[in-house]
């Protein structure tokens, strides 16, 4: 390894960044913690992701808030905040910093003028770092294996490309508690919100599928958070069944749990999608980006990622949905 166990004490992770990047990043965190068992690690990110690293307390140590950054557009920049980042950051005395946020065209030089500790990660042309510890952002593959990719670079190996998404006992429970109607019963789970309205599929789009769904026997079940109960309520309006509107009533484990139970879950490419890949329930995942290859999940068996930017099929859409449900039957039928 290019930066050895005996001196690499103390590693810092910048991913600044939201629930699908964080979950993409699994495997190489899995990496991490498996080349470095005895350090210290370190996630620098959103104030949301403190509760991904108790998630994930496996890989993390411990969480920091990164206050924003000029040009970064995730959260807005506060002056104050990061004089004291920056304090605490050349306080904590990192051997490592890993940058992990994207091609570095922007936090690299962050990074190294925080003069917090040795920086390893991507760059481009323009920004680059040194080779032995920098490699090229890579394009055109899949987020999962592009943190891999960096990890190969500074040699530490993978331990497979699996996502993963723990759920605790106790959201278990609330899970089950909170929708005592769905016990025993089959059903789809229909996830229409999204970050940014440029990427959320038409409602009346989720509500045929969503019609299609409860005709063949399924229950369905409409999932978002507080802040999409406009975009949940315009699918339940349109719809022809009834659904069960769990929108802003469920926390992420309990999502989790929700989508681990289902035969299958119906999303924009968002963190729910990423989600069910973890827990291995089947997904028709519409991307509205065109980068069906850098966010579809991996296995294209149990996931059908359609690039809604070359191919506008409602259709084809519902064809691919109704071989995964056929699927899905069989396998259950057969016990498996």
């Amino acid at each position: 390894m290019k930066f050895p166990a005996e001196t690499t004490r103390k590693i810092a992770v910048f991913r600044a960044l939201q629930l699908g990047d964080m979950l993409c990043g699994v495997p190489a965190f899995r990496a991490l913690r498996g080349a470095y068992p005895d350090a210290e690690i370190v996630l620098l990110g959103l104030p949301w992701a403190k509760s991904f690293t108790e998630r994930f307390a496996g890989y993390f140590d411990g969480f920091i808030h990164f206050p924003g950054y000029p040009e970064l557009p995730e959260q807005p920049f506060d002056q104050l905040a990061w004089q004291e980042f920056l304090t605490q950051m050349r306080k904590e005395g990192f051997d490592l910093i890993l940058q992990m946020q994207g091609n570095g065209s922007v936090v690299n030089e962050m990074l190294r003028d925080l003069d917090a500790g040795a920086v390893a990660g991507f760059h481009t042309e323009g920004n680059e770092g040194n080779p032995e510890w920098f490699v090229g952002y890579p394009e055109g593959i899949s987020e999962i294996h592009r943190h891999l990719r960096l990890m190969e670079h500074l040699g530490i190996a993978a331990l497979g490309d699996k996502l993963e998404f723990p759920v605790s006992d106790d959201e278990v429970r609330h899970s089950h508690k909170n929708s005592p109607l769905l016990a025993g019963d089959r059903y789809v789970c229909v996830h229409p919100g999204s970050r940014g309205a440029w990427r959320q599929w038409p409602t009346s789009h989720f509500a045929c599928l969503a019609d299609q769904c409860a005709g063949m026997g399924y229950q369905v079940v409409i999932t978002g958070t507080a802040s999409e109960a406009q975009i949940t309520q315009e699918v339940i309006d349109q719809m022809d069944y009834p659904a069960i509107d769990l929108s802003g009533q469920t926390g992420l484990g309990e999502i989790g749990q929700l989508i681990r139970e289902a035969d299958l879950l119906i999303s924009n490419c968002t963190g729910v999608s990423h989600i069910a890949a973890a827990v291995e329930t089947p997904s028709i995942v519409i991307s509205m980006d065109g980068e069906p290859e850098r966010w579809g999940p991996l296995n294209t068996r149990l996931h059908k990622t359609i690039d809604w930017t070359c191919r506008t099929d409602y259709e084809h859409v519902q064809t691919e949905m109704e071989m995964l449900l056929e699927a899905r039957y069989q396998a259950v039928a057969a016990g498996r």
